[in-house]
């Protein structure tokens, strides 16, 4: 347990906490089991040890352990846990749950047998903590850690500490808010670096070697996540890659189903499951003309979009067009807290009230439509700078 401890301690003293996530502040932190899901190199780590390090400062009780580590290949989780308690430990902080067997079954019996002990775990987002999962179901609060927000990267790029608007906030003051932003920064001078190395916050590091780690990154999820916790051969591997590689190159596309199996050389039911797993995984967004797809959803979608705006200059630098690039930054962005689909006459549907058409300076929103439009810094009346849709966490 002391060799814990100081590995605990080593990591709050190295780390320099420079960026401070949304997240953070949505959390409820009072539940005894908290899964953080997130894409590799999201900050999933740095995110749990900022927390630690504002709310539990020399706190003894306090425990970030994580599971790669080899001492347990033959210690149980609810064992350590247990320890732990016994010895006056509160909150425990799990890193990486999904390298370690059993994982649920030991989560519920830490949950059950230890009623005064919090737990705080991440796992890849490909990892169905609760849904279909009888030991988690209905006592697991399940938080995605996404990528930086538009805001996010302008706060840690100019200091400033801009704050979050709601959706509802930016249609009906736009002009004023936009205003206010611009007279302290010009937005659109880090708009472009954000869509191109701003959304995985290793930026702030490794910023030459930003398009090597994140294709490494890629690679690991396509190599390990999604086929070890979806069950797939590893001889398939190729297939999905080449699945990834296509979407990549020519998103936005409304898929044809029959042409992308004949080209991965497999069924039209394992492409449909692919895009599934790609979906979960955080590789790319699939829109539906009823909403995002759940989970099972198994109808077409009517598009496919890479994830964010990072993933597609990394994969497919080629296809990284201006038309690309706008609509899947407002995906990506609105996404992350509302409900988009598609629909007749207009780019999105938000929370089926709200049509948006996606385009340059020169955008012009009819009918009751709105106007997410690139390279203008404000707005007039239902023209929104597309940048102003980076602030919505």
């Amino acid at each position: 347990m002391d060799s814990f401890k100081i590995i605990h301690n080593s990591l709050l003293e190295d780390q320099n906490f420079l960026l401070s996530r949304e997240l953070l502040n949505q959390i409820d932190w009072s539940h005894r089991l908290i899964c953080i899901k997130g894409f590799r190199g999201v900050g999933k780590t740095s995110f749990i040890l900022d927390h630690i390090k504002k709310v539990y400062p020399g706190d003894d009780s306090v425990l970030f352990i994580n599971l790669n580590n080899f001492y347990f290949t033959k210690r149980k989780i609810y064992s350590f846990a247990d320890e732990f308690a016994k010895l006056g430990g509160k909150v425990l902080f799990l890193d990486q749950i999904q390298k370690y067997p059993d994982w649920s079954a030991e989560l519920r019996m830490c949950y059950d047998e230890i009623p005064d002990l919090k737990i705080v775990f991440t796992s890849s987002p490909v990892l169905r903590v609760a849904e279909d999962n009888p030991d988690l179901e209905g006592i697991a609060r399940i938080y995605h850690l996404e990528g930086l927000s538009f805001r996010e990267f302008l706060n840690y790029k100019t200091g400033q500490e801009f704050p979050v608007y709601k959706l509802e906030d930016i249609l009906n003051n736009h002009v004023q808010i936009s205003k206010e932003i611009v007279s302290k920064v010009k937005p659109l001078a880090y708009f472009g670096p954000y869509l191109q190395n701003g959304y995985f916050p290793y930026f702030m590091n490794e910023s030459s070697f930003f398009t090597v780690k994140l294709l490494k990154n890629i690679n690991l999820a396509l190599e390990i996540d999604v086929p070890y916790l979806n069950q797939i051969e590893l001889k398939y591997l190729s297939k999905l890659r080449k699945l990834l590689y296509i979407i990549a190159t020519e998103t936005p596309v409304t898929p044809n189903v029959s042409k992308l199996a004949a080209a991965v050389e497999t069924s039209r039911a394992t492409i449909m499951n692919y895009l599934k797993y790609l979906k979960n995984a955080r590789l790319i967004n699939l829109l539906y003309s009823n909403g995002n797809g759940e989970p099972d959803q198994m109808k077409k979608p009517d598009k496919v979009y890479m994830h964010n705006t990072n993933l597609q200059y990394a994969i497919a630098p080629e296809n990284a067009d201006s038309i690309n690039l706008r609509h899947t930054f407002f995906l990506n962005q609105v996404g992350y807290k509302h409900k988009l689909e598609s629909t007749p006459g207009a780019d999105f549907l938000v929370d089926k009230k709200y049509k948006f058409i996606v385009g340059g300076r020169k955008t012009l929103p009819e009918n009751g439509k709105y106007g997410a439009s690139d390279m203008i810094e404000t707005g007039l009346g239902n023209k929104i700078p597309l940048w102003l849709f980076g602030f919505l966490y």
